[in-house]
């Protein structure tokens, strides 16, 4: 199980995440100053091992995909709740970027984090801050998952959070199997401190 008490450490000016997924293995640039909050919070989810086995459980065609709550019931609720502070938006929401997806409410990031189809610029003025990118070559990886369950429930016939927050991937193994999964996240190159 994986300790969300831990202090939020400053992540490298400019480090890279490795994402190998059920479809093919994609990298993330991850910039600090875009994002700093964001990039920090992702830096210690990743060298957890978080996103290992998380399901990209909500991909929109032409918007976005979603990943980001723990297969483990356990794990997730320790840091369902570890919450960060907003950042400025200096990136706009356009393909390839990578977000930390929040509620309407301030500083509501916590571990769900989101990767743009298309130009989501009109995602900039609520406060979704991008904090990295993955080159056109790796969003042919992207492009590739899973889209056929649509919305997330109760306004789609996709997975719903809840559930899946109680009853991890065993819900979304029985009830949704065709979901694409990172099978590890790992950062693979440190920029400068």
């Amino acid at each position: 199980m994986l300790d969300a008490s831990s202090c939020l450490a400053e992540a490298p000016a400019t480090y890279q995440v490795k994402m190998e997924t059920t479809k093919g293995t994609f990298y993330i640039d991850v910039q600090r100053r875009w994002s700093p909050h964001g990039a920090d919070r992702f830096y210690e989810l990743v060298n957890s091992g978080f996103y290992n086995q998380c399901a990209f459980f909500r991909v929109i065609e032409g918007f976005m995909a979603q990943v980001g709550i723990n297969g483990d019931p356990d794990t997730q609720a320790k840091w369902r709740d570890q919450t960060i502070q907003d950042d400025p938006v200096a990136k706009s929401n356009l393909r390839g970027y990578v977000t930390f997806a929040k509620t309407g409410a301030p500083n509501s990031r916590t571990t769900q984090l989101f990767i743009n189809f298309q130009d989501n610029r009109r995602l900039d003025q609520m406060g979704f801050a991008p904090f990295g990118y993955i080159s056109p070559e790796g969003m042919r990886v992207v492009d590739t998952l899973y889209n056929g369950y649509g919305e997330a429930a109760p306004r789609g016939r996709g997975p719903s959070q809840a559930r899946l927050q109680l009853e991890g991937n065993a819900y979304l193994k029985r009830e949704f199997p065709r979901l694409d999964y990172i099978v590890k996240a790992s950062v693979v190159k440190n920029g400068k401190r």
